[in-house]
């Protein structure tokens, strides 16, 4: 299972339709909305996480509640996790980054595929 966290709904939509014909199920968030609207900044459990097998990280990093959010997943699980972030914010927030797999938009099958791979693999060992 991956939890897919991305704040633009169409997009969920043709990732849930792509990985779904692989039989890979794509648990959904918009991410935070508002201030303290994210259960895991406020330090309560998130019963998507719990669930996921890996972790496609695609907010925006300029915001700091999403950089704290990122964080908390990569202090919190052991699961793969890929941040898609653009060049620049990966050369600001390297030190962020340094544990997870980076990428760049868009997010295309490939890629999709390719970590959907490497997440059954992680679930596997």
């Amino acid at each position: 299972t991956i939890l897919e966290v991305n704040p633009h709904p169409e997009e969920l939509d043709w990732d849930q339709e792509f990985l779904g014909r692989m039989e890979i199920p794509l648990l959904r968030c918009t991410g935070p909305h508002g201030p303290g609207t994210c259960p895991i900044l406020r330090g309560k459990s998130c019963g998507k996480i719990q669930r996921a097998d890996g972790i496609l990280f695609q907010l925006d990093l300029d915001r700091e509640d999403h950089r704290e959010i990122l964080r908390l997943y990569i202090e919190m699980l052991d699961v793969p996790i890929r941040a898609v972030v653009s060049e620049e914010q990966q050369q600001r927030y390297a030190e962020l980054l340094k544990d997870v797999e980076v990428a760049t938009p868009p997010v295309g099958p490939s890629m999709l595929d390719a970590f959907a791979a490497e997440v059954e693999s992680a679930a596997l060992d």
